[in-house]
């Protein structure tokens, strides 16, 4: 399985260094259309190849889209937290339940009444 995702990012890779190499040529990035940045008096304007504007795009959805999800995800997060310090306080109320139940008793049968 390993070689296998070895062998699928190595194909990614080669594809992504193709579609680069492929897509060199610059083109011109506005903060704003033209007619607005005439109406305000200045606009932003960058060039880059064409690749860093397509690559950076998709980088750029991708950390959206997982902070997104995170922020999404938080109140799961935060009852799963509360769900497992409750666990613990319940297991050390039981834990002190039976050494209490158990004084007096001889230790082997404590030890035997604990693992059960």
């Amino acid at each position: 399985m390993r070689y296998l995702r070895y062998a699928f990012l190595a194909v990614l890779g080669i594809i992504l260094i193709s579609v680069s190499l492929a897509n060199v040529q610059s083109v011109e990035l506005k903060l704003m259309p033209d007619a607005l940045a005439e109406l305000l008096g200045f606009n932003l304007a960058t060039s880059l190849p064409l690749f860093v504007v397509v690559l950076g795009g998709v980088v750029a959805g991708l950390v959206i889209g997982f902070l997104w999800e995170w922020l999404r995800e938080h109140k799961h997060r935060r009852d799963a937290t509360a769900k497992k310090s409750e666990v613990r306080k319940l297991e050390r109320e039981v834990k002190k339940l039976k050494k209490k139940q158990n004084e007096g008793q001889d230790d082997v049968l404590a030890l035997l009444d604990e693992a059960s």
